[in-house]
């Protein structure tokens, strides 16, 4: 709790911070989390997700903090979530996090797992652009501060992103205030309804803005006549990608989809509604990613299959393979391990 507040303070402060966890201190987090996304305060954390719930098997993978990180706080949040799926990735998506938060205002949270987290990769060269620009968002200065009207939350862009300062900027106007609690425009504290409403409204506003700024889903395979898709996403990407292959040579043929971030776009929407059934993969019991795509594009639950591992060891390709096979219509396949026939558990 201490080091996500420092992280929100230091941030309000114009630095860049971040903090990194998992799944326990992510739930400690929580209500700062709801602060820096009501107060609309950059905001960074890294979540290597375990096992759990409670202590669980913290030695152990799983991707199972889907949920609680995107609604993260009590009342009506929504934060945003990245899913790097390799090393290089964690590296790259680190850096954008910062642009992303400072251009957006609001929490990027980097859900990563023990997978990746603890074990040994291959990875491409960590590369850094020394000609990069920081993109530090809507901040304006002493002189901007003398020529206009400056609201902390007026939408003045159309594009639901307000503009900031950081302390200290101006001699006489203390335009860097902030709250956390309820407010108008000009960040004057108050309780009438059609105020608050008004911006929640604006909140919601942002998120759809927020689609055109986080990265788009990556199309693994896609063939125009094939009804049947799988989504995966983080470091269940190599054994999806294996599976596909496999399934291949079965004489399956699957269209294949990598999510990498939540909110999800059109894109996202219209290659789930192009297809008869889409295969959910994921490492958690819950089927945590396929209840965040219907509860956000409003689906019924027979279009979405899932499959699942959460034994706390990285879910495999023969695995993938074996469950989708028992799915798909008209196909009896008989376990591997008998024993292990329960879905979550394989080899």
């Amino acid at each position: 709790m201490a080091a996500i507040g420092m992280v929100i303070g230091a941030s309000w402060n114009g630095a860049r911070s971040f903090t990194a966890t998992s799944g326990p201190g992510l739930s400690l987090m929580s209500e700062f989390l709801g602060l820096a996304y009501f107060a609309e305060i950059p905001t960074v954390l890294f979540d290597v997700q375990r096992a759990g719930p409670s202590t669980g098997m913290p030695t152990r993978t799983q991707q199972s903090d889907i949920l609680s990180a995107a609604y993260a706080s009590h009342g009506d949040t929504k934060q945003v979530l990245l899913f790097p799926s390799t090393p290089r990735e964690c590296f790259d998506f680190g850096a954008i996090s910062f642009d992303l938060a400072d251009r957006l205002q609001t929490p990027i949270i980097l859900l990563t797992d023990l997978d990746l987290g603890m074990n040994d990769n291959m990875s491409d060269p960590l590369e850094w652009d020394d000609s990069k620009e920081y993109d530090r968002g809507k901040v304006l200065s002493a002189d901007d501060l003398d020529k206009v009207k400056f609201g902390r939350y007026l939408d003045v862009d159309g594009d639901a992103i307000c503009y900031r300062t950081y302390p200290g900027t101006h001699p006489e106007k203390g335009a860097f205030f902030t709250r956390g609690s309820s407010r108008d425009e000009m960040a004057v504290y108050t309780e009438k309804g059609e105020e608050y409403e008004q911006n929640m409204h604006r909140l919601m506003a942002k998120w759809e803005t927020i689609k055109e700024y986080v990265p788009g889903p990556e199309i693994k395979h896609l063939e125009k006549g094939v009804d049947t898709a799988v989504l995966y996403f983080g470091t269940s990407e190599e054994s999806s990608v294996e599976a596909l292959d496999i399934l291949a040579e079965d004489g399956f043929k699957l269209n294949a989809m990598r999510v990498r971030s939540f909110p999800f776009n059109k894109e996202v929407e219209d290659f789930i509604d192009n297809h008869e059934r889409v295969f959910v993969i994921e490492q958690n019991r819950d089927a945590q990613l396929r209840t965040l795509l219907m509860a956000e594009f409003e689906l019924g639950p027979d279009k979405l299959k899932s499959v699942l591992c959460f034994d706390g060891t990285p879910i495999s390709a023969r695995n993938i393979r074996k469950q989708i096979l028992q799915l798909l219509p008209g196909n009896n396949v008989t376990p591997l391990h008998p024993e292990k026939a329960a879905i979550g558990q394989g080899e």
